[in-house]
């Protein structure tokens, strides 16, 4: 598998993206304030290049929603991360800073290393950042993650042996794509499998505004790839791996019911965003942040928006009719409710400022969430017992 240098040469040099770029609107992808970083019935599937309906089979979700702490799941993570959830429910957790892959039992929170990351560089944003589980991990038995190292950020899978000793149960990185800029801030970091069985990742312009609008550079974007890091039949471009463009440093990626990609965005020092995704839109950072004007033909408009003090969103995720975006800056889990691609009510806020920094949210399914709080990082105040991660009951 080591052909992957072709496939950032590849992916850096045609990208001319569709013509797609109408609509009228914003984005702003999640990062922080310019200096700051992160701030103290059926849709299409992915890659069709058509536009989603505009309502799926499933009744709205009511305007006002409930969300209720269940348990606190375990306790004691180190600047945790990305999150994965295995074939039977157990999490996997990226520590950040150490490099390090923990499992954390679904039923009572045993914490049990697998072993460090080799080539991990952690600082300011960067570190071991997001976990994804193959679609096929009963047989393959492979886990993918997106880090930092001395020159770029970089996606690798890697096998799970659980007969291997504690500490050791992964094998060597396989590097499936690099060439990612990687900075200080606006590093990007989130990955996750789709309903089409494709590997897609987040990517921040590490504060050089320019690249998110540059077609030629990874940086500010959404990536689609296959499992093996080659671009995807359906991209915009055959032989690019990027998905769409304008972006200020994705960190949150979640399908809704419908089968459509949504992300969220860091802003600058005005608004963060929640986006609709579609490819080869162009979200319009560094031109516009937020809602933009008729003026600003040709970016998407998010779907909605936050003050940067309320929100700074990292993960997101869809359960009961909902997206659920946690807040770093915000300290506080936004409720999104949905009718199809449209919110039915404005967003509800829960928790605020209870557990502090929100990093990563994930759905259990049946209504479950698991929220992992993000105050050992470096930015937050930590709190007796962080960083944790809570099992919610939502609605």
């Amino acid at each position: 598998m080591q052909h992957r240098s072709r496939t950032a040469v590849l992916a850096a040099a045609s990208l001319l993206l569709a013509a797609g770029c109408s609509s009228g609107g914003a984005p702003t992808s999640n990062g922080g304030a310019a200096a700051t970083a992160e701030r103290p019935g059926e849709g299409v599937s992915p890659g069709s290049g058509s536009a989603a309906p505009s309502s799926t089979a499933s009744p709205a979700p009511p305007a006002k929603g409930s969300v209720k702490v269940t348990a606190t799941l375990t306790t004691g993570l180190k600047s945790p991360w990305g999150v994965a959830v295995l074939p039977g429910g157990d999490l996997l957790v990226a520590s950040r800073d150490t490099g390090e892959i923990i499992r954390v039992a679904a039923d009572g929170g045993k914490k049990t290393v697998l072993g460090s990351v080799p080539g991990v560089k952690p600082g300011g944003e960067g570190g071991l950042l997001g976990l994804a589980v193959s679609p096929t991990f009963g047989t393959d038995h492979l886990i993918y993650a997106y880090f930092t190292t001395e020159t770029d950020n970089r996606i690798a899978r890697m096998l799970y042996d659980e007969q291997r000793p504690k500490g050791v149960q992964l094998g060597q990185p396989d590097t499936v794509f690099k060439g990612i800029p990687k900075g200080q801030i606006h590093n990007g970091g989130r990955i996750a499998f789709g309903p089409d069985k494709m590997l897609y990742a987040g990517t921040g312009e590490t504060s050089d505004t320019g690249l998110a609008q540059d077609k030629k550079s990874l940086g500010g974007k959404i990536l689609r790839m296959t499992p093996d890091g080659e671009p995807v039949h359906g991209n915009p471009s055959a032989d690019s791996v990027i998905y769409d463009y304008g972006h200020r440093n994705v960190q949150g990626l979640a399908w809704d019911g419908a089968k459509r990609l949504w992300a969220s965005e860091f802003g600058q020092d005005t608004w963060d965003e929640l986006n609709l995704i579609e490819p080869g839109k162009n979200y319009g950072w560094p031109e516009v942040e937020g809602k933009g004007s008729a003026a600003d033909a040709g970016f998407v408009n998010p779907v909605a928006q936050w003050k940067t003090a309320d929100a700074s969103p990292s993960g997101i995720a869809y359960a009961k009719g909902s997206l659920w975006m946690a807040g770093l800056r915000g300290e506080r889990l936004w409720r999104i409710p949905l009718d199809g691609t449209k919110p039915v009510a404005a967003p509800q806020a829960f928790l605020n400022g209870k557990y502090g920094r929100l990093r990563t949210v994930v759905s259990a399914g049946g209504g479950v969430l698991w929220l992992v709080t993000s105050n050992t990082d470096g930015r937050g105040e930590v709190r007796g017992g962080d960083d944790r991660i809570l099992r919610l009951k939502v609605t």
